[in-house]
């Protein structure tokens, strides 16, 4: 008899899965039938946490993943490591959050904005988190402010943190409580510290930021789903570099881009790339300040990686 579940972590051969029993719920640690590889040849994980499967259980009691439902929304970016295909960093979840350090290591905004760009094409709910403000310098802390009033005044939320402030703590507990989540970002950014201070129930395993090299240590290895003790559930992911944008064509990237929407209903070309075109209107807005300048370069950059994608 097949039993549901929820996948909750993701080794890559094997598949933990919460399967609800009477009092609570047990883990099952399940394999993936050769055929949903085959299926799914252009994922390299066609099993991701946060899938809701049906298994069937096994004479020494591992499982087999027989059927994954289909999925209410994904995050997927494309794979590095001059790997081929996909990665789904976590399915069915309500809110996604990417988090950044404004110093070690330092916020890159292209990520930010390309993580945004997936939320928008694949209907997840984002949020920013700009952590480790107690190291912020004077500098920093006004391009803190200055990323905090652009991205709000394009409706997206956005919470400047540290985990020795309790008010930020707060607030990103009140955002996660009842929600099934993802944290992503780079290793180092403190997306675990943050987890572990919210709920000490957790305590996941952390490590400092190299000060040579302002790069992160990945301590988190594998992708797993969190319950909250406070409500809701999260998935902690392991560090990334890069976010390479899926299954997005440079015609539509500005479909992405809250502020270019109207903009771009006043396009002299309906082809419009939005980047060089005359009586361009998502031009003419970025002209009169409508469109901020680190926005529209990151859009250009994104056009830019789209186009060389497709040859």
């Amino acid at each position: 008899m097949a039993k549901q579940g929820r996948v909750v972590q993701s080794t890559g051969s094997w598949y933990e899965v919460a399967v609800e029993e009477n009092e609570g719920h047990s883990i099952v640690k399940c394999r993936l039938p050769g055929r949903f590889r085959l299926e799914n040849y252009s994922v390299n994980n066609p099993v991701a946490v946060g899938d809701l499967v049906e298994i069937s259980i096994n004479q020494d009691d591992t499982g087999s993943i027989e059927k994954i439902h289909d999925r209410q929304n994904y995050i997927i970016r494309k794979s590095t490591h001059n790997k081929q295909g996909e990665q789904i960093l976590a399915a069915n979840v309500d809110r996604a959050f990417v988090v950044q350090s404004i110093r070690k290591p330092r916020l890159k905004q292209g990520f930010i904005d390309r993580f945004l760009v997936t939320c928008e094409a694949y209907q997840v709910l984002p949020c920013i988190i700009i952590n480790k403000m107690d190291l912020a310098r004077e500098n920093e802390q006004q391009y803190a402010a200055d990323l905090v009033d652009l991205y709000r005044s394009i409706g997206y939320d956005i919470i400047p943190a540290s985990i020795h402030d309790e008010e930020s703590l707060s607030e990103i507990k009140e955002v996660l409580k009842g929600k099934t989540s993802v944290f992503i970002g780079h290793s180092g950014v403190g997306k675990t510290s943050i987890i572990n201070k919210i709920d000490p129930h957790i305590q996941r395993p952390t490590a400092d930021v190299s000060d040579y090299s302002e790069k992160g240590i990945h301590t988190t290895t594998f992708a797993k789903l969190l319950p909250l003790n406070f409500g809701g559930y999260l998935v902690d992911t392991p560090g990334i570099k890069e976010f390479g944008l899926v299954n997005i064509d440079p015609w539509e990237l500005s479909l992405f881009f809250p502020e270019m929407l109207e903009a771009r209903r006043h396009c002299k070309f309906n082809n419009c790339t939005h980047s060089h075109e005359p009586g361009c209107g998502v031009i003419g807005a970025f002209e009169e300040g409508d469109i901020s300048p680190e926005r529209y370069e990151s859009y250009l950059n994104i056009l830019e990686s789209l186009e060389e994608q497709q040859g």
